[in-house]
């Protein structure tokens, strides 16, 4: 018989930097998740994504196990790393934070695909190309 999830927690968290500082540890440990064993197998599991914000799903069963689940990274931080820029406009008709080209749209879209309701690429590429424009970043035709 399959464990009854008692807790669904989303967290987001740098890439093989997870502590039990806050915001994780608090999180966790409200849920009765033990922080060491999800910090150990959440660094693990992400050594090869550092630097890069991923995430996470974490599902509490009844007996207080627990499993995850990694996502890709928001949509906003891989525009961010097409463009080379540290974060967005606040007046995103008024002053743009740098452009984006087709190729990088549809290297993104490709990369999100797994976590987007798009039924293709193209409509991929539209949802990622409306969060660039209201990030202030200019979509290349």
């Amino acid at each position: 018989m399959a464990k009854k999830i008692i807790k669904k927690i989303k967290l987001q968290i740098e890439g093989g930097k997870a502590n039990p500082a806050p915001p994780v540890g608090p999180a966790l440990g409200q849920a009765g998740i033990n922080i060491g064993e999800f910090v150990t197998k959440f660094n693990e599991a992400t050594r090869d994504m550092m630097g890069n914000v991923v995430p996470v799903e974490i599902s509490l069963y009844e007996d207080r196990s627990f499993s995850f689940v990694l996502k890709i990274s928001p949509a906003s931080r891989l525009i961010l790393k097409a463009i080379g820029g540290d974060k967005g406009s606040g007046k995103n008709v008024a002053k743009k934070v740098g452009t984006i080209t087709q190729m990088q749209l549809r290297e993104i879209a490709e990369k999100k695909m797994p976590d987007l309701n798009a039924a293709s690429i193209e409509a991929a590429m539209k949802t990622i190309a409306g969060t660039a424009r209201s990030m202030g970043v200019e979509v290349a035709k």
